[in-house]
């Protein structure tokens, strides 16, 4: 390869993003595209265009997997593997995995421009149901790939309103055929917004990621007594809301004290009867904790576990916790950081090697063969709300990024992964 660099075509690139942020699109700014609305839809009759009109050998797979294959001087080769996915987030922005669906199609968009000759396939990938926001859990169309969910498991997944993945996803006309799954993977690599404030507040260009951290999702359900605001004394309360802001606090706290690298959040949270003038007789509310350390992180969460019994038990309310979800921490491979790093370097761009807090398909294909992430800066480091952003030059630069690599795979027929 030389020291050519390619570099791909930032206004059609930014052109592409301006058509999807169009599909569900929220009066802020955002999107709106749950996994297997009709916007999903929408979007995925879209991109199977774009990918026909690349020249690209399309299919879908039994979860709803889009993929689309160039041509190769050994076509049967294992393919380079690039993508994302195109689901939001209720109120989600225009960037998240989108950035990195849109910038891999761009990538073979510029080899084709460049006429550029692969020793192997590259592919494009748009996985099902990566936010979990309609169908729990997240990660869903990779985790179904790499076997880490059963068909069963994923087809009976329902939404708040009682349907189905099964059903919706026949619905939109999207279930595709089991041969048709990505079996034999040369190499993975996934672009992704940073959605958190450390490149930007330490103005680099580009995050090398080594892996994502593992986390837990709790359910806890709190259950008091309803009664009457007025007559009930506080003496005699059993008021769930109160208990429940007293464990979520204690929480916090412990959290708080343990060390800079764990998080917890409580992003869910309902109330029964949910009345101005009754105490609150059920409370049901999510515990997401993380850590890069696997030890670390369920030791964390067994603590919590036995603080919320103690609390319930001092309080005199009932107390159910229910396991939603649990992932490991996962490291990418390091052959792939290398060739990032040294691509990184040989372009100019300002980096550093992070751990992702978030989780991304990146892990479950990590499951299946030599997997890494590049990240580009988020301002303010904002994601999964309508105000999420990232400068086109960072755009620029991460989408480059990922061609360079890609070429370099793609074309050295004896390239070391």
């Amino acid at each position: 390869m030389g020291d050519k660099k390619l570099s791909i075509n930032l206004n059609r690139l930014m052109q592409t993003i301006d058509a999807s942020a169009k599909i569900g699109s929220l009066p802020k700014g955002g999107i709106r595209r749950l996994a297997l609305t009709d916007e999903d839809k929408q979007m995925r009759d879209l991109f199977v265009e774009w990918l026909k009109q690349s020249d690209l050998h399309v299919r879908i797979d039994d979860f709803g997997n889009i993929y689309g294959r160039t041509k190769a001087q050994n076509p049967e080769a294992p393919p380079i593997l690039i993508g994302s996915h195109l689901d939001t987030q209720p109120e989600g922005g225009c960037y998240d995995g989108i950035l990195g669906v849109l910038s891999a199609l761009e990538v073979i968009r510029t080899l084709n421009d460049n006429k550029i000759e692969l020793n192997r396939p590259v592919e494009i990938v748009s996985f099902t149901n990566e936010e979990g926001a309609r169908f729990a859990p997240p990660i869903m169309g990779s985790g179904g790939l790499s076997g880490i969910f059963d068909k069963s498991f994923i087809f009976s997944r329902q939404d708040k309103d009682g349907k189905t993945f099964e059903q919706e996803l026949k619905r939109i006309g999207y279930e595709g055929n089991e041969k048709d799954r990505l079996k034999d993977i040369f190499c993975y690599i996934e672009l992704h917004i940073e959605q958190g404030p450390v490149l930007e507040r330490e103005n680099l260009d580009i995050g090398i990621v080594t892996g994502i951290q593992g986390m837990n999702w709790l359910e806890v359900k709190v259950i008091g007594q309803s009664d009457h605001a007025g007559p009930t004394p506080m003496s005699m309360r059993k008021d769930a809301l109160l208990t429940a802001a007293k464990m979520i606090t204690d929480s916090n706290r412990l959290i708080l004290e343990q060390d800079n690298e764990s998080t917890i959040t409580v992003g869910c949270i309902s109330i029964s009867p949910n009345s101005i003038n009754c105490v609150p007789g059920e409370v049901t509310f999510s515990i997401d904790i993380r850590h890069p350390d696997n030890q670390i992180r369920k030791q964390l969460m067994s603590e919590i576990r036995q603080r919320l019994s103690t609390i319930a038990i001092i309080e005199q309310v009932q107390i159910e916790m229910k396991e939603i979800w649990e992932t490991n921490s996962t490291d990418f491979s390091d052959e792939l950081i290398i060739h990032l790093t040294e691509e990184a370097k040989r372009l100019g761009y300002q980096y550093k090697k992070m751990v992702s807090g978030a989780g991304h398909d990146a892990k479950y294909i990590s499951d299946m063969t030599d997997t890494a992430m590049i990240f580009v800066p988020s301002v303010d480091g904002k994601s999964h709300c309508q105000e999420e952003y990232t400068k086109t030059e960072y755009i620029e630069k991460g989408a480059n990024l990922l061609l360079n690599v890609v070429q370099k795979i793609a074309t050295v027929s004896n390239v070391n992964i």
